[in-house]
């Protein structure tokens, strides 16, 4: 056995878990466990201007790649507080995601000792363990567990508090004895395969919900498998998007009040049998459950038991994780297909391709100041089908997700349940750790952008290109959109009369300045038909400087977005699509 300080041993069970990419801070409470990093030189450490926007960086680096589990460090109190934020939007996902924070000695936690806080306790509603290791021999294990549960079950993220003592403590440690935990995933049965199939099948409209766990469990592709076996039409949520490519022929759009297509919910309406499979039934996706469950008979299938029945009750239940139900519905499908053969669900599907084909919503506005829907349009235009996408929230996630085309898993990186403002810009740094060299673009509104505007300096010193569109209306939309039920637009604009940067003609805030003040390359379009050029011109410099590129849209201030209280009753603010120079890049083209 070799002696080392616990820090040592911390180190290099990270490496050997597969945990190499950290994003923090260091301090004086948490710099043992950086000189361990140092001395180790195997992990790779990016260095963030804020610790909520480490945690959020770790996150995007976990949700980008099959697999990755990003690592936030920093030091005792405030270090801990500001990641709070970070570990709930991981809990809400069902992230992995481990937090790392140094504490004032083991002896004086109970005396108000400099920047000395119960994290533990402050982190635990927003994690699966939150665990202040008072004693060094207890790190090996409390490592061991921490993977083991991110791993476990429904994902989530872990923190770990080191008192300073502790991890400069030596132990007894052995790397090559070490072994990570096989983790516990439940999986459904031939049985409950069986009687899922019965009741689906027992359908003659039927349609699959595809969410978030498919694609945790990396089962893409097994859905996908499955809904051609069956020729059944596939409905994504938010968190599943990209689950099956917008393009495909069974692709049915996404259902809501405010991320959903006109199409998703009207097929939605007509199906009679659905099946869930890794999806919670967020009410932003179901809306009143009397309207989403009339009608209809439901499966859910979900790796978390007290998922099941928590929003409303499905007529079949399965607990198990969505790969392992995928690889047993498929298993009985096949064996169904060729023995007895399934229904021909043929006209249902057509029935649903001629709503995609419809029932659509106009992009192509030439208004100045620009509508954020040509924005869209011609983001879909500029980007191909390898491009990952990360947002979070407010009117321009809605309109974006309405109006943009994901073609793969882990192409749509969404702080989905949470939505905190600022999330965006550090995720889609942690994103571009987990997909080097692939196209990333993030989406935010003028207020989200400015949140964590100051880690763009982290992309300029750390060579993290990406291109960040900025629709900039100098208002808090989303909330300006709420407040029309009470009459009022109070405390939600932004804009004013900017004395160092007249040219922003009272948008408030040079993005432009900022970004370029932050060691970034910055385009301000004002006009529609220069979207086309500016995107272009962010491709070359994102390609000749490394850095973060933003593109600045400004828009027209009062933007409303379409959305509703019920999936029959989404208030079409806006013109539809009559013709297909309405909506150019839609996915199918508008039968006029």
């Amino acid at each position: 056995m070799a002696k080392m300080r616990s820090v040592d041993a911390a180190v290099l069970i990270l490496e050997k878990e597969g945990a190499t990419e950290i994003f923090g801070l260091p301090g004086a409470a948490i710099n043992p466990f950086y000189s361990a990093m140092r001395a180790h030189g195997g992990l790779n450490h990016t260095l963030a201007r804020h610790m909520e926007g480490g945690s959020h960086m770790a996150d995007g680096y976990s949700r980008a790649a099959e697999g990755n589990i990003g690592v936030c460090t920093g030091t005792s109190g405030p270090a801990g507080t500001d990641m709070i934020t970070g570990l709930y939007a991981a809990q809400a996902d069902s992230i992995p995601m481990l937090c790392i924070t140094g504490q004032a000695p083991v002896a004086k936690l109970h005396k108000e000792d400099f920047q000395a806080i119960d994290i533990e306790s402050i982190a635990a509603p927003v994690t699966k363990m939150s665990m202040t290791v008072k004693e060094p021999g207890q790190i090996p294990g409390a490592f061991q567990k921490a993977f083991y549960l991110m791993r476990s079950g429904r994902p989530g993220p872990v923190l770990l508090d080191l008192p300073i003592d502790v991890q400069l403590a030596e132990i007894e440690f052995d790397i090559d004895a070490y072994e990570p935990l096989v983790p516990n995933k439940p999986a459904a049965t031939r049985k409950q395969a069986e009687k899922a199939l019965d009741l689906l099948l027992a359908g003659e409209k039927p349609l699959i919900v595809a969410g978030g766990g498919v694609i945790n469990a990396n089962a893409s592709a097994q859905l996908v498998e499955l809904a051609e076996l069956l020729n059944i039409p596939v409905i994504s949520t938010l968190m599943g998007w990209g689950v099956i490519a917008d393009d495909h022929p069974l692709s049915a759009g996404m259902v809501g009040l405010q991320t959903s297509h006109r199409y998703g919910n009207a097929t939605f309406l007509e199906s009679d049998t659905v099946i869930g499979i890794g999806n919670r039934w967020a009410n932003r996706h179901t809306g009143g459950l009397d309207t989403y469950t009339k009608g209809r008979k439901f499966i859910h299938v979900d790796i978390e038991p007290t998922q099941i029945g928590r929003v409303f009750a499905p007529d079949l239940g399965i607990v198990s994780d969505a790969g392992a139900a995928l690889d047993v519905l498929l298993e009985v499908a096949r064996e169904r297909k060729a023995d007895l053969g399934v229904p021909d669900y043929g006209p249902w599907t057509k029935d649903c391709q001629a709503r995609k084909g419809s029932l659509q919503r106009k992009t192509h506005f030439d208004n100045v100041p620009m509508k954020p829907q040509r924005v869209y349009e011609e983001m879909n235009a500029a980007f191909g089908p390898d491009t990952t996408y990360v947002s979070t929230i407010g009117l321009s996630q809605i309109a974006g997700a309405q109006m943009l085309h994901v073609f793969g898993p882990r192409r749509w990186i969404n702080a989905g349940q949470a939505g905190p403002l600022g999330w965006t810009l550090p995720a889609a740094l942690g994103v571009v750790k987990g997909k080097p060299g692939e196209t990333v673009v993030a989406l935010s509104g003028d207020y989200d952008f400015q949140f964590m505007i100051e880690e763009l300096a982290v992309g300029a010193q750390f060579n993290l290109p990406y291109i960040h569109v900025v629709v900039n209306n100098s208002y808090l939309g989303l909330i300006r959109q709420s407040q029309r039920g009470f009459k009022m637009d109070y405390h939600v604009s932004l804009a004013f009369d900017n004395i160092n940067s007249p040219e922003t003609n009272g948008y408030g805030v040079d993005h432009i300045q900022v970004a370029e003040g932050l060691g970034c390359k910055a385009i301000r379009v004002e006009r529609p038909e220069d979207m086309a050029a500016a995107f272009a011109q962010a491709k070359k410099l994102m390609e000749e400087f490394r850095v973060p590129v933003v593109v600045e849209a400004i828009l027209e201030r009062v933007t409303n977005i379409s959305m509703g209280t019920e999936l029959d009753n989404v208030n079409e603010i806006e013109d539809i699509a009559e013709y297909a120079t309405d909506a150019p890049t839609a996915i199918l083209a508008l039968q006029d």
